[in-house]
């Protein structure tokens, strides 16, 4: 399984390495929605996730410039990552990210905090009720936003944001659980009010929303549900056909799964 595995109007699923794949068009993408590899030795089915941390943040630079390259001018970059960590050594994470996306070109516009209320994180607390080297973690993790040229929309479009969304999503700390890594098959899933509330906030109806990291397909299934055309690029064959069953079971009844089927209008 490789290449385009799923290919409808409404929806792409691409199995491919993001970093070397041929099949998005440059300056093609609305937005981009995605969470990759945290770097924290989990267990992927095809990837390490154990790098060193240069070698870790070498790759995340090599992803941001061929997503800036997909990206429309106006194009934009939800990004989430860990705010920090403590495996292997303290990290900052995000502060660290951001210092690359802008190396790469991105302007950067906000930092939502996603706080998921974790309390399970709480394992290592370092020197116990001493000074002498305590822990400290926080339960949360960020979405960067960011932007490639503007961070005005060129051309408008329609939204279909309600008022009470808008004002409570513009609010920087979002609250709301996690995803169960048992019921999407996947160690690392975010839940999809995640890429709900950053595609319907940050994208118009009938924008292209692409995830070079889709997993178990959360980030299309979001695409869908919001009536915006979905590109998923995923490395692992095992989760491309993890997120065609999630698709198959959870997207629009109205899809076809024919991995045959040519789109002839999706802008691609």
């Amino acid at each position: 399984m490789q290449g385009v595995v799923l290919d409808t109007p409404f929806v792409r699923l691409i199995c491919d390495d993001s970093l070397k794949t041929t099949l998005i068009e440059p300056a093609s993408i609305d937005l981009i929605v995605t969470s990759p590899p945290y770097n924290l030795d989990l267990p992927y089915a095809d990837n390490p996730d154990n790098l060193p941390y240069e070698t870790y943040l070498a790759f995340q630079e090599q992803w941001l410039r061929r997503a800036w390259e997909w990206l429309k001018p106006d194009g934009r970059l939800c990004l989430n990552v860990p705010l920090d960590t403590n495996k292997g050594g303290a990290q900052s994470i995000a502060a660290d990210l951001t210092t690359l996306a802008k190396k790469v070109g991105y302007g950067y516009h906000a930092t939502i905090i996603w706080n998921e209320g974790n309390i399970s994180r709480r394992t290592a607390w370092g020197s116990w009720l001493s000074a002498s080297a305590p822990y400290v973690i926080a339960p949360v993790e960020v979405i960067l936003v960011l932007y490639k040229q503007s961070w005005r929309k060129l051309r408008p479009g329609p939204s279909d944001i309600s008022r009470e969304e808008f004002i409570e999503w513009t609010n920087g700390l979002w609250t709301f659980s996690g995803e169960s890594k048992k019921r999407t098959g996947h160690p690392a899933p975010f839940p999809i009010e995640l890429p709900k509330r950053c595609i319907k906030l940050f994208s118009y109806v009938g924008n292209v929303v692409l995830d070079p990291f889709v997993g178990s397909g959360t980030t299309l299934l979001a695409a869908l549900q919001t009536h915006r055309r979905g590109i998923g690029i995923e490395i692992s064959p095992s989760y491309c056909g993890l997120a065609m069953e999630r698709l198959r079971q959870e997207g629009q009844p109205s899809l076809s799964f024919s991995p045959t089927e040519k789109a002839e209008e999706f802008p691609l």
